[in-house]
């Protein structure tokens, strides 16, 4: 049992390893942070949608950003949209459930808003739609998914493809590489006070 515990974290610590060792995503990741820094100096807001452990990690992301992260500081206008339990079940119901992320875009979307999509595989449908239509409303698209992109890959103003093809090491690579983006943005953003 030990053995095998080991072989997992050292599967989470060779992932992690190779996102060390990939210059052009480290520099991807770079801007993610500089693009949402701007947007909320601008006065823009981040908006975060997934499924499953992801939708887990779009509001853990979110929730760093509106409380706090490292620092005692103002609350940054972020969310996660699958948090309103009775929109989506409505919208699921009444229309389908791969619109319950578009139809919010396209209700409280404004041009240089960021949505970050997390889908381990990058090609579920609701994020997908969401994506289309931050497009049709001049918002940028961060896309956090693993190696292929899937469909996201293209949909992407900036991807970011965990290098690896297991969900579980997607979605621990996830949560780190979100946690890099808050405290880069939280360190920039506050740097005046």
């Amino acid at each position: 049992m030990s053995a095998q515990i080991k072989s997992i974290i050292q599967s989470s610590i060779s992932t992690k390893q190779q996102i060390l060792e990939n210059d052009e995503l480290i520099a991807i990741l770079e801007e993610c942070s500089n693009i949402i820094t701007q947007a909320f100096k601008d006065g823009k807001k981040v908006l975060f949608c997934g499924n499953g452990g992801s939708a887990a990690d779009a509001q853990h992301l979110a929730a760093e950003f509106s409380g706090r992260f490292y620092t005692d500081r103002e609350a940054l206008p972020a969310e996660a949209l699958h948090c309103n339990t009775s929109y989506i079940t409505a919208v699921a119901n009444d229309y389908s459930y791969d619109v319950v992320y578009a139809r919010m875009i396209n209700g409280i979307g404004k041009p240089g808003d960021v949505l970050v999509g997390l889908s381990t595989s990058g090609n579920s449908k609701n994020i997908v739609e969401a994506f289309k239509t931050a497009k049709t409303k001049n918002m940028i698209t961060i896309g956090f998914t693993g190696e292929s992109g899937g469909i996201m890959k293209n949909m992407s103003d900036y991807l970011l493809n965990v290098p690896s093809n297991d969900t579980p090491r997607i979605q621990e690579s996830h949560i780190m590489l979100g946690h890099i983006i808050c405290q880069l943005v939280e360190e920039k953003y506050f740097s005046h006070a």
